[in-house]
Parts: structure tokens; sequence; C-alpha cells
């Protein structure tokens, strides 16, 4: 018996209309481009000077790159050779993302000259063609039939054309990330516009399958990936202009680090852990107590590479006290137990005053004066200079800070690939399960907690240096402000539970966000709240997700039962034969 598949005639051709829809699409595209080299508003007040006719300025810059984006994945969607690469997911989906990217993008900013200005007169003709020219793709996109498909092998390129595209995914991705932390500090629309552009980008190179092939990518090269990362947050000082800018940096590394070290006990343990904020408060009291400051109450004067491991000592052997007596806990009532610890935490130094209690800390008043760190006789609060540029102590500290984070990460990657690592995915995932398998899941569990407790301390002791001052009112269970465990907890299920990856970018957007979004400080309990229930309703598994959890969260129809028409091979096109 031989079967034939019959082909419908023009199958794999696209029908007229779809071509005429996509090429619609395209000229929206293009005109969008072109509608940033026109002037949006007469008055330069309005932050980024749209004022401009022949080249585009502030939040133009994001509709160009937006309708750029639009027109290019239109023309792929075309069939036109050379660019298929971009769609090798499909190209509807994407397009729909990119063409309401560059709308919202674009509408956001003229709602906001308009509400800034004082009305809709204040818009220019540019403003006016901006608008009609995105709404276009918009309208035709959504037209299209969807065309998704699963991304298929691509074809294999020279090693030196792989290296290429590495090095210039992570130049693009300094590039994007210098663009949102350089954006007005005084003004918060430039960010707005950034992160709306930025999640519309993300999810349509997602869709497209690019995030898909990129991965695959970084995985043939490894090696290549780490050493590109590693440089390209080397270069990141060397590019900021402002130390507000590069103090942005230390802080977001300081905090990722902390995170990380949480996601040792929530992310791979799955110990829900509330007050783990009080170890970094550890670890800082520690280094501030041995800095040699006269506020210091016991008078003593250690080394940096001292200082750090007396703050890392300290923070272990209170994760031992602490999760010793309670990790035979489980889920909530842990939790509770965890969250009382940073409570009692943050009330003892604040009572180890010499009235209420013995003179330690200070009290309410904290350590003040804390001098700056001081390695070989490098002083990080100088300036330096080095191959012409002029580093300032906010970079100094970053730089102390990327290897501090180097090595955290090592610590997790390793600690996650041994054994102990696959005791602590085993306990998480059913602990009892993992009892009967032979597991001491006591042990195991405290092994976990002294080492994330341990992390936190040594990011501890350059947090405490950095900020010159200790405070109980830094450690806190939720605050406005960072660090608190609300927020380290908030990183690490936003960016992705049991990864790398997800609580550094986590931690970076839950800082960068308030930062430039005075605004949202008051209301940052309510901005985490709102994230993360449409984080659980849309990606349950993070940003980054662990590959593991991400098959868990979705349906991946494996164990679906096939119907009738499928088992009697009854399908459209399928023609039988006898031999």
């Amino acid at each position: 018996m031989t079967t034939h598949i019959s082909k419908a005639p023009g199958a794999g051709t696209p029908a007229p209309r779809t071509t005429l829809l996509r090429a619609i699409t395209a000229a929206g595209g293009l005109a969008t481009v072109a509608s940033t080299f026109l002037a949006w508003t007469w008055t330069s007040d309005f932050p980024g000077d749209l004022t401009v006719y022949g080249y585009p300025g502030g939040l133009q810059v994001l509709t160009l790159a937006l309708g750029l984006a639009t027109l290019l994945f239109a023309v792929a969607a075309l069939d036109v050779r050379g660019l298929r690469w971009l769609t090798p997911a499909g190209s509807t989906a994407a397009l729909r993302l990119l063409a309401l990217g560059a709308f919202a993008t674009t509408w956001f900013t003229l709602l906001a000259i308009a509400v800034d200005q004082g009305g809709l007169v204040n818009l220019e003709p540019g403003g006016w063609v901006a608008a009609v020219a995105t709404a276009v793709p918009v309208a035709t996109a959504f037209l299209l039939t969807d065309d998704t498909r699963p991304v298929c092998r691509p074809r294999q390129l020279p090693s030196w054309a792989d290296i290429l595209i590495i090095a210039a995914v992570f130049a693009l991705g300094l590039y994007v990330v210098n663009y949102g932390i350089q954006t007005d500090e005084d003004n918060p629309e430039p960010f707005i516009g950034y992160l709306i552009a930025l999640c519309f980008a993300a999810a349509a190179f997602l869709k497209a399958g690019l995030i898909t092939r990129l991965s695959g990518l970084t995985s043939t090269y490894r090696s290549l990936t780490l050493v590109a990362a590693l440089v390209t947050a080397l270069v990141f000082p060397f590019t900021q202009d402002k130390a507000s800018y590069t103090e942005l940096g230390v802080n977001i590394a300081i905090f990722a680090t902390v995170a990380l070290g949480l996601n040792i006990v929530v992310g791979l343990a799955g110990l829900l852990d509330l007050g783990y904020v009080a170890f970094l408060g550890v670890g800082a009291y520690t280094a501030a107590l041995v800095s040699g400051t006269a506020a210091s109450t016991i008078h003593v004067t250690f080394p940096f590479w001292a200082a750090m491991l007396a703050g890392a000592l300290a923070s272990l052997v209170f994760g031992v006290l602490i999760g010793a007596p309670t990790l035979r806990l489980r889920g909530d009532y842990l939790a509770i137990v965890t969250l009382g610890f940073g409570e009692i935490f943050r009330i003892a130094v604040s009572n180890l005053d010499g009235t209420s209690g013995p003179s330690v800390t200070n009290g309410p008043n904290g350590v003040p004066n804390i001098p700056p760190l001081e390695i070989f006789g490098f002083n990080f609060d100088d300036e330096h200079s080095f191959a012409g540029f002029t580093l300032d102590s906010n970079s100094n500290y970053y730089l102390l800070m990327l290897l501090v984070t180097v090595i955290v990460v090592l610590i997790f990657s390793r600690a996650g690939n041994s054994r102990i690592g696959r005791a602590w995915v085993a306990i998480r995932e059913d602990e009892t399960a993992a009892t009967a398998m032979g597991i001491n899941g006591f042990r195991v569990k405290l092994i976990a907690f002294a080492l994330g407790a341990t992390l936190a301390g040594v990011a501890g002791t350059i947090w405490a240096h950095v900020q010159t001052t200790v405070v109980p009112e830094q450690y806190v269970f939720a605050g406005p402000v960072p660090p608190n465990s609300t927020f380290l907890l908030a990183a690490v299920i936003l960016g992705g539970m049991g990864t790398i990856g997800g609580p550094l970018l986590g931690a970076a957007l839950l800082f960068l966000i308030p930062e430039k979004l005075e605004f949202l400080q008051d209301y940052q309990l309510l901005a985490f709240g709102i994230a993360l229930i449409l984080l659980m309703r849309f990606r349950p598994e993070g940003i980054i997700p662990n590959r593991r959890q991400q098959l868990e969260y979705h349906e991946t129809g494996q164990l679906d039962v096939p119907d009738q028409a499928a088992l009697s091979g009854s399908a459209v096109g399928v023609t039988k034969a006898e031999a």
C-alpha cells in the first residue's frame, strides 16, 4: 500500500490579500520611521527636544527603532531573501507586537506633550503624521492570519559568524541598558516610553523565535558567552558620563548578588525565607564595627579581606543558629518564622544602644562615618586613571562588586550542579519523596540556608562601605527603598527562580524602575503586587525561566490523546492507493 500526499494548488505561496496586507504593514513601518525626522512639538520644554526637523531626538528614537523593526519584519514576511532568519517561528505575532509597541510609544509621547504643555494644540504636523503612520501597521497586522510554526534548526554558519552575532547582541544589550540608565532623571516620560518600547520589543523577539535561536547559540558557545558577558559588564563604567549612573550600577550589582544568594534558598531548595535581608544586615554591621570608624563600640580595625571574612562568618553563624531550630518546619510555618527573625534582628540592633541593652550597635543612630575601602594601597574613594579614562569612587566599587558577583555566580553554578544541588531540587519538588530516597532533608536545607546567608554577608560588607553608614531602618521586611526582604524575594520570583540570570535581571529592573520613577516609590508595594499578579497570570516561570519549571507551568501536549481522525489517517489532502 502506498500513501500519496496531495498538495493544494498554490500551497506555500501567500494569498494576494496576505501579500497586500504585509506590504501595507511595511509601508506603515516606513512611514513611522520617516515621521521621526519631523518635529512633533514646537517647544523644547518637553524632554528630548522634539522640535527639530532632520533627525530624531528623545522618545522619537524609540519610535524610530520600533518602526524600523516593523518594516524589517514585514519585509521578511514577504519572503524576501536574506531576511527570513528574522522570523524562524513566524512573523504575524511579532509584527503585531512591534506595531503595537510603535503605536503605544508614539501615542504615549503625543499625549504626554498634550498633558505637559497644555493641549493638543502644542503638536506640530509631524506629531499628527506619526499618530496616523503608527496606526496603519496595527490595523493591517491584526488582519493577517497567524503563521506561528515550530522553530526549526537554523542553517549552519561559520564559527566566526556565530561569534560576531554573540558580540553584536551583547553590544546591543549594553546600548539598551545605557539608554535606560541615562534617561532624564527629572522627567519620567523618557523612561516610561523606554519601558513600553522594551517590553513590546522583547515580547516580539520572543514570539518570532529569535530569543530561542539566540539561546541555542549561547548554549553552543557557552564559554565565549560568559566571556562576552564579563567584558560587557567591565566596559559599563567606562561608558557613563555621570557618577549617578555608575552609582546605579553599584547598587544593582549589590542587590543582584544578594538576590542570587536568596535564589539558593528559595529557587533551588524551595524554602520561603521572608527575613533574608537580616543576613545582609549582619554582614554590614560586622564590617562597620571592625572598620576602624570612631563610632564603633569595639574599637578594632581589620583590613578589608579580614572584614569581609568576618562579615561572611557572622552571617554564616546566624544562618546556622536560626536555621537549626526552624528548618524542621515547612511551607507557611517556615515563612512566618523567618519573617519573625528579620524583625527580631532589626529590633535587636535598635536596642543595643547602651540604654535598652548592651552598647554594641549605637541603637537607632547606627554606625556612621565608615572609612573608605583600601586594598593594597588602592583607595576606593579616590579617582584613578586607567587607559585614558578616569574612574571615580562609584566605578571603583562597581568593579569590586563585579568581582564579587562573578565569584557568587560561580558558587551558585557549581553548587546547583553538584550532588547537593540535585538534593536541593529534590527537596523543593517533594520533600517526602526525597526523604524516602535517602536524602537527609534537614542537613541539606541547613546547608542551603547557611550558604545563602554567607553570600548575603559578603555583599553586606561592601554595602556598608558604599553607604558609609549602617542604620537599623535599612533592613526591614517591606519599605519604599531597597534593600528589604520583599524587594529581594520579588527580584527572584520576577526574574526566574533557580536560574542565574533571573535574579540579576529582576534586581536590576526592580531597583532601576523606582529610582527613575520617583513618584512610584510611595507605591512600591502596590507596583510589586500588580507586577507579580501579571507575572503569575502570563509567565509564572519568570522572565528568564528554568527549563524544568517552564515545562511544569505550561501545557506541552505530550500526554494528549490523539483524536480519531488523526488515528485513522483521514487528514485533508491525504489519499491512499492500494498497491
